[in-house]
């Protein structure tokens, strides 16, 4: 009897023991109501060889549209119908695409922003459409609010039908007149075969020598004029030119100037641009001069605070494999002679990895991505930096997966030695869509990597949910629930689309703080104002910027996670204006509604261009660099990789050796520097002034 029912209470132990609950849940589509599917299929008129983002997949934008309170979610599809789903309340949403006025168009939609175009207080919804390059069936459509669950088509009223292959657009007050300006990132279409093209970064796309069809590429920037849009790209300083492949545009004030900047990630030999605003108008591409390196193919981007220091780091995703496997079938890395080729050529230093830079709070950034454990998650779309556990520290989640394996080395290979000759002899085409649909599928995990507190990240994905293989995209997060914290939607390709429920407060009891800002009118949901939350040395901050990642834009009501702390100092909210609003011991697990102070200016004024940096105080340092007049170094251009392929860099690059002492007795330590082949070592005698002179 006592073994039966030991047995018996094992089993039950054992076969119903409840499942422990993750961060995140994968809600399903008939709970919730949204079956939105962004389905691709290659096709003898429109396919991946003919257009080369056919795989980019589509975006999510997050905001209340109705003003109930509630965030509501709108996906862009590219091969079928955009859809814009109600929340309703409890993770229920109700499809209204019909009702609401969105039309099948047979535009192939990429990415999409919710913001106030017209300042009445209510989401409008800017589409951005690609793809088509046979027949240039693309315009980006504007939809304006209603206020009664209806939008209006009006993009040729605001001058923004533009006909391109958009990926993005982020709408933010760039010259401080008070209403909100355009940036636009495409993707150029032209051939990515040659390297000659970096002295025409500041060509407009309309001085190349293309066809028509392969116009519409670069970055451009639009000045809002009292409700219609002007564009300044050339005037602005803006690279126009068609080696732009636009994939991530994040604006951020990254030096704390109060003038809001502009990163661009990307893709292919191209280099990201780094636009600091001037505050006269105009922006000038620094990056660098403030970065070390970047991503090759950057992808989506992100910026967020990771070390709770006050100021924005940056994130670029690329399409380094994690596992060994696939780093050894898909893709490839460039040789050293192309890499130096493509270094000669003005494309920059650019590396196969993601890449995470930290702000040195000086307007530079040391880049930490291998230290952070964040370099590699195969090929990644969207990023997205937020605080997923409220804890307090800003985590990182990845879009990842393709929807076929065009780096493939073996499809490669095959496509090379066969069917690319052949096409390129007999001058045909055909049943290329039925070859493309032979290409590898893997679907891959997203990842999510949670901050530790010291730069470093965990891998922790499947520990908090995230265990469904996908083609990711764009991805967004809100709190759709209203429980304080952020859930997260995900467009996949060819699959359904993923809607995560946060459990961080059920879990961990993490306090938070919430605010939702309301603003004077045309910018009346206050894009570009900075949040700081203090408690003692620690700064929580966020910025009122909702294009983010890749092809999406999240919801405007700001959750700022704040771990075990039992009470902070003060809210801070500063305006686009220049006021600023104060809570002092703001009620923890609270979400406030902040309007913005009343300013008889009504619009800041135009400035003139600010100082670059703060005047520093002088201290005393222990060293105090000095002019000299020793002569540049010369390495010897040597490839150390054609005797050694195994190397793991090349070894004579580490820099001349170097010597000191007194070589003719008076007394004053002299120098010797060795020298590499045809540039030999150099000998400096002192000087009892202090000089170096060079002797033979």
């Amino acid at each position: 009897m006592f073994a039966c029912f030991l047995g018996t209470s094992l089993f039950l132990s054992c076969g119903h023991t409840r499942r422990e609950q993750t961060l995140f849940t994968l809600l399903d589509k008939d709970s919730t109501g949204i079956r939105f599917e962004n389905n691709v299929d290659d096709g003898r008129l429109d396919n991946s060889f003919l257009f080369r983002n056919f795989y980019n997949g589509g975006g999510v934008a997050i905001g209340d549209i109705n003003n109930d309170g509630l965030p509501d979610i709108f996906f862009t599809s590219n091969m079928g119908a955009n859809k814009l789903y109600l929340n309703k309340g409890n993770f229920k949403f109700e499809d209204i695409t019909d009702k609401a006025g969105f039309r099948q168009d047979s535009m192939w939609s990429t990415g999409v922003t919710m913001a106030d175009i017209n300042g009445d207080g209510w989401l409008d919804i800017y589409v951005c459409n690609s793809g088509h390059m046979s027949d240039g069936n693309r315009r980006n459509k504007l939809y304006i609010n209603n206020h009664d669950g209806t939008f209006t088509e009006e993009a040729a009223k605001y001058g923004l039908d533009i006909h391109a292959y958009t990926t993005q657009v982020t709408f933010f007050d760039y010259d401080g007149d008070g209403d909100l300006d355009c940036f636009m990132i495409d993707n150029s279409p032209i051939p990515v075969n040659t390297l000659n093209n970096a002295n025409r970064r500041d060509l407009p796309d309309s001085a190349w020598p293309v066809g028509p069809m392969l116009k519409g590429g670069g970055d451009h920037l639009y000045r809002n004029d009292n409700g219609h849009f002007t564009e300044v790209t050339q005037s602005a300083g803006i690279h126009g030119s068609l080696i732009s492949f636009g994939l991530g545009a994040l604006v951020t004030d990254i030096n704390g100037d109060g003038w809001p900047d502009v990163y661009v990630s990307n893709d292919s030999y191209e280099r990201d641009y780094l636009y600091i605003n001037q505050g006269n108008g105009t922006f000038k591409d620094e990056l660098e001069d403030c970065m070390r390196h970047i991503s090759m193919s950057s992808m989506g981007t992100d910026m967020a605070d990771i070390n709770n220091d006050g100021y924005p780091d940056l994130f670029t995703t690329d399409m380094l494999p994690g596992d060994d496997y696939r780093l050894k079938t898909t893709g490839s890395f460039d040789n050293i002679n192309l890499f130096n080729s493509k270094l000669r050529a003005g494309f920059y230093y650019q590396f196969v990895k993601n890449c995470l830079q930290l702000n040195d709070r000086n307007g530079k950034f040391i880049e930490i991505g291998n230290y952070a454990g964040v370099s590699a998650t195969d090929w990644s779309w969207g990023a997205l930096m937020f605080d997923m556990d409220n804890d307090g520290y800003n985590d990182i989640y990845v879009c990842n997966g393709v929807n076929r394996d065009v780096t493939d080395l073996d499809f490669l290979n095959f496509f090379a030695d066969n069917v690319y000759q052949k096409m390129a002899l007999s001058g045909k085409k055909e049943n290329i869509d039925v070859l493309l649909r032979k290409i590898p599928q893997t679907p891959l995990l997203s990842k999510c990597f949670r901050n530790l507190g010291d730069l470093r990240f965990q891998d922790i994905g499947p520990e908090w949910g995230f265990t469904h293989p996908s083609f990711a995209n764009g991805a967004a997060y809100a709190d759709l629930d209203g429980d304080g914290d952020l859930d997260l939607v995900i467009n996949n390709e060819n699959g359904p689309a993923f809607v995560y429920r946060n459990n961080a407060r059920e879990l961990n009891h993490h306090h938070y703080l919430g605010a939702l800002l309301k603003a004077d009118s045309p910018n009346t949901f206050a894009i570009g104002s900075k949040i700081r939350i203090y408690k003692d040395s620690q700064i929580f901050y966020r910025e009122v910027i909702p294009s983010r990642g890749f092809q999406s834009s999240i919801d405007y009501k700001q959750i700022i996670g704040l771990g075990q702390l039992p009470a902070v100092d003060s809210l801070v909210v500063s305006w686009p204006d220049g006021q600023t609003s104060q809570i002092i011991h703001p009620t923890l697990d609270t979400v406030y509604t902040i309007h913005q102070p009343f300013n008889t200016r009504q619009k800041r004024p135009s400035l003139p261009p600010p100082s670059r940096g703060k005047p520093a105080t002088p201290a005393a340092t222990l060293l105090i660099p000095k002019k000299s007049n020793f002569d540049k170094h010369q390495e010897h251009d040597n490839v150390d990789f054609d005797f050694e392929r195994n190397l793991p860099k090349m070894l004579s690059r580490e820099g001349p050796k170097s010597a000191c002492g007194d070589v003719n007795g008076d007394g004053l330590t002299d120098v010797y520097i060795g020298g590499t082949m045809g540039h030999p070592g150099q000998l400096y005698l002192q000087t009892p002034d202090g000089q170096f002179i060079k002797q033979p």
